[in-house]
């Protein structure tokens, strides 16, 4: 028994210096990179742009197939979603690739404000504490809308602005249920979703985005299916 509660107090001890560790590299990784340009003036580069989009502005439908397809409990969860983590992880063993991140939309804006594409552990850890940053200083719907004006979406777009005009020619708030399950799909791997590219990938990532939508409640099978 005495050397079972050894193994359980050196387990926890290591467990305890290794988090110790992570968190040190993550926070001093986000602190270098702010000490180059404060969190509110990356904000401020994508908010001044000429076409960057408010969440009031963006359409309905747009907006659910985004939350639906890249992070369903959004407004459920904090600046990481433990159990999209978890589940992440098990698609990913289960199907032995490693298609699923686990990221929130909140890491995802670190992501394209903050750090560089890198797909670097350190990065990984500094995202996490800029998350959380960025929950504190913002709200749900302006992180929202910082992501959708920072993604690419292919094609030289680099907001939802510009890939709606770019692609359809019209403004993002008389997108169809179509194009905004279309253009929804297309920053998860703009140089294969992106409808010049590849036009049938495209209309594959659009199903799964519609079923998504189906699945979350926000559109009804008859709505999916109407979709050519």
């Amino acid at each position: 028994m005495k050397i079972f509660r050894k193994i359980l107090l050196i387990l926890l001890l290591v467990f305890v210096i290794i988090a110790s560790i992570v968190f040190f590299i993550g926070f001093g990784y986000y602190s270098n990179t702010l000490k180059e340009k404060p969190l509110i003036s990356r904000v401020e580069d994508i908010t001044k742009k000429e076409h960057y989009m408010s969440f009031a502005e963006l359409p309905e439908n747009y907006i659910n197939a985004v939350i639906a397809v890249e992070d369903h409990r959004y407004y459920e969860h904090g600046a990481i979603d433990p159990i999209g983590i978890a589940r992440a992880l098990y698609t990913n063993i289960r199907d032995g690739e490693f298609d699923e991140g686990g990221s929130t939309i909140t890491q995802q804006v670190a992501k394209n404000v903050i750090f560089n594409q890198d797909k670097t552990i350190v990065r990984k850890l500094g995202e996490i504490f800029a998350a959380y940053d960025l929950e504190k200083n913002y709200s749900k719907n302006d992180i929202f809308a910082l992501y959708v004006n920072s993604s690419y979406f292919g094609d030289g777009y680099y907001c939802i602005y510009d890939a709606s005009m770019g692609y359809y020619q019209k403004d993002p708030k008389d997108l169809t249920l179509a194009e905004a399950s279309m253009l929804a799909g297309v920053p998860n791997a703009p140089s294969v979703y992106a409808p010049t590219v590849n036009p049938d990938l495209a209309k594959k990532r659009q199903k799964h985005v519609l079923n998504k939508m189906v699945e979350y409640g926000y559109i009804s099978q008859e709505e999916a299916d109407s979709v050519q």
